[in-house]
């Protein structure tokens, strides 16, 4: 039997005795499962993941939920970057187990785990493991909008301290406007996704304006175009994305496929 790890909050543990472990993530094609990790002779590796995932709704505290799978079930391996690849419980175990460095690697179990194959619930330190990534200690953080998380310990005097170029509001919507205009028809690429780019930190915008750039022959304008208004409350947002998502070119496909994505979650 292969002895995997789960880390869920404690207020979790009794519905878990109870029923089990939920298939409540998402990986490779949308398939719902349960993230694990092999149990290592490391304690500090097996519990690795405790102090990123506390970031996300640890409060009270996680604990640790040992399962106990068929050494032939199948699951996917991987590091959190990747897709991962098919393999059994104990093929997973097996290839972690051999790595120099298995920080950020995962099992993901792509069923959900009945209450009969949970081993055991322990309680575990609250300090184990890396945050934001494997390794991130002694690096210097950036606070770019797209790196920074938003009401995290620490933020605001971090933002104070290390300034992003980037920082502050974004440009008013008619000045975006005037950057458009003023990039030609049909308009150099380069200006308008740089544009694009401060569209897409607002929550509503001059959607008729931009609807145009729709046609735009530069496929990399269209697929901006894309995440920009993705997640506009502006009415016609979907009747657009719809338009985008028939595009000839992939990249733009690409984009609007994963913008829904994201939104779904």
């Amino acid at each position: 039997m292969a002895i995997l790890v789960h880390l869920t909050p404690a207020s979790n543990a009794a519905r878990v005795r109870r029923s089990g472990l939920r298939a409540a993530g998402s990986r490779g094609g949308g398939a719902r499962g349960v993230f694990c990790f092999p149990v290592l002779p490391s304690y500090t590796l097996t519990h690795q993941w405790l102090r990123e995932l506390a970031r996300f709704g640890g409060g009270g505290g996680l604990v640790a939920v040992h399962v106990r799978l068929p050494d032939t079930e199948e699951v996917r391996v991987g590091h959190y970057g990747d897709d991962g690849v098919r393999t059994t419980a104990a093929g997973a175990v097996a290839r972690i187990a051999a790595l120099d460095d298995p920080r950020g690697w995962e099992v993901f179990v792509p069923r959900s785990v009945r209450p009969r194959e949970v081993h055991r619930i322990r309680a575990v330190p609250q300090t184990v493991g890396w945050r934001y990534v494997p390794g991130a200690h002694g690096r210097r953080p950036c606070t770019c909008q797209g790196c920074r998380i938003r009401g995290g310990y620490g933020a605001r005097r971090l933002r104070e301290r290390l300034a992003h170029p980037l920082d502050g509001p974004p440009p008013p919507a008619r000045i975006l406007l005037a950057r458009i205009a003023a990039a030609g028809d049909p308009g150099d690429p380069a200006a308008l996704r740089e544009a694009l780019d401060w569209f897409s930190f607002r929550r509503r915008g001059p959607l008729r304006q931009l609807a145009r750039l729709a046609d735009h022959p530069d496929a990399g304008v269209r697929g901006d175009l894309a995440w920009a208004v993705a997640h506009w409350s502006t009415p016609g947002v979907a009747d657009l994305l719809d338009r985008l998502a028939g595009d000839p070119h992939p990249y733009v496909r690409d984009a609007v496929e994963t913008v829904r994505e994201l939104s779904r979650r």
